[in-house]
């Protein structure tokens, strides 16, 4: 957000949250304050994050000046994100709907290479701000994906190709995986530039072996959910994938998305989870090399632009 920071720099990195989100999918759960967003990326930093990735795409409450003072008052580098969601965070009739692709990559190279629109692309012409987005974030819906979904990964495998920006997807309790890179790699995206998320939700280790294999990065990023599963979870799948040699495919986060999950609002498990608790369980258990190679030099590697006009990853 303060400016573009070279992936080796970025240090042990949070690889999914959301810093400010406002989605008619969770009623009730906005994060629209700074102040309680700054405590909780202040807990972040202090329990050893140097860089937290904002995967919050176009018209889901993004606000980058927020992000901006975010990043320069609590010390974190923060990936900001362009790009679309799932159907599920578009009401129906909303512009993202009927947009033609060309269009809608427009919107997101607009994000990459002038700066991210003040109001999130609400009002009637952009107004870019001085904050560029550092990832193209898409979204499918569990087990299909609609036409409308379509036409967003496809917009934004396009935006990804012009601009050699990193891509991260949302799949809807780990499904559509091998789908969503057959599609990507369609238009001209290879699996090495894209970030699979919520793979723990689908702790189905013969498929991550697949997916690891085709080169994508994996997301485990539900630590500290303990309403999908526990932590030892986590390091089982971890311990699995290292043990098959896929270690280098993996990266970790919070994807704290709801203000029940926040401390600052009461509830738990808080942003701090993945570095105060799940690190150092991990750590325990594998070794801190594995644990640095999944928190410092893997998010090195998928938060990168690649070259335009290259299909490598």
């Amino acid at each position: 957000m303060l400016g573009p920071v070279a992936p080796e720099a970025l240090g042990p990195t949070d690889a999914h949250e959301h810093l400010f989100l406002r989605t008619p999918a969770l009623p009730g759960e906005e994060l629209t304050e700074l102040e309680p967003m700054l405590a909780e990326a202040a807990a972040l930093r202090a329990a050893g994050a140097r860089a937290v990735a904002d995967l919050t795409p176009v018209g889901c409450g993004r606000d980058p000046d927020s992000l901006r003072l975010l990043a320069e008052r609590s010390g974190l580098h923060v990936i900001a994100a362009t790009g679309f969601h799932r159907d599920a965070h578009y009401p129906a009739g909303h512009w993202v709907h009927r947009e033609p692709e060309e269009v809608l990559a427009e919107v997101l190279v607009t994000d990459l290479t002038v700066g991210m629109d003040e109001r999130d692309w609400q009002g009637p012409r952009p107004r870019p701000g001085p904050a560029r987005a550092g990832i193209v974030k898409l979204g499918a819906s569990y087990q299909r994906l609609s036409g409308s979904e379509r036409r967003r990964l496809a917009a934004g495998a396009l935006a990804a190709a012009r601009t050699g920006a990193p891509v991260a997807v949302h799949l809807e309790l780990g499904s559509m995986a091998h789908e969503v890179l057959d599609l990507l790699a369609g238009h001209d995206v290879p699996p090495g530039r894209v970030a699979l998320a919520h793979l723990d939700r689908n702790p189905d280790l013969g498929l991550h072996a697949e997916l690891a294999e085709r080169g994508a990065f994996l997301m485990y990023d539900g630590a500290g959910k303990v309403v999908h599963h526990p932590d030892s979870m986590l390091v089982e799948l971890v311990a699995g994938m290292a043990e098959a040699g896929h270690a280098g495919s993996l990266l970790l986060g919070g994807d704290v998305a709801r203000r029940s999950s926040l401390r600052a609002h009461g509830g738990g498990p808080g942003m701090a989870h993945l570095f105060a608790v799940l690190a150092p369980r991990l750590r325990k258990a594998l070794g801190d090399q594995l644990v640095e190679r999944l928190l410092v030099a893997n998010p090195a590697r998928a938060f990168r632009f690649a070259e335009v006009g290259t299909a490598g990853g």
